[in-house]
C-alpha cells in the first residue's frame, strides 16, 4: 500500500523564470553585424533559438529573428551548415 501512494504522489517541479538580457541590459544593442552576439541564439545547425530556450521578451526576440536575418542575406552567418 505504501509503494503505490509514493508512486502516485506528483512531483512538484519549480522553473527558473528566465530573464531577458536585453531588457535587464540597456546597454547591449541587437545589431546585424554583431554577428558574434547572433551566434548565440543560432544553433549549430543554423536554426534561430526560440524564446523559450533563449529566455528574451517577445520584442526582443523578434529583432534578434530580424537581425539574424539580415546577416544572412549579407552572409555573415551561414543559412545551413553543410
Amino acid at each position: 500500500m505504501r509503494k503505490r501512494q509514493l508512486k502516485n504522489r506528483k512531483k512538484k517541479t519549480f522553473n527558473k523564470h528566465k530573464v531577458c538580457r536585453f531588457c535587464a541590459d540597456c546597454n547591449l544593442n541587437i545589431d546585424y553585424k554583431d554577428f558574434s552576439m547572433l551566434r548565440y541564439f543560432v544553433t549549430e545547425r543554423g536554426k534561430i533559438i526560440p524564446r523559450r530556450i533563449s529566455g528574451n521578451c517577445a520584442r526582443h526576440q523578434r529583432k534578434i529573428t530580424a537581425a539574424i536575418k539580415r546577416a544572412r542575406s549579407i552572409a555573415l552567418i551561414p543559412f545551413t551548415v553543410t
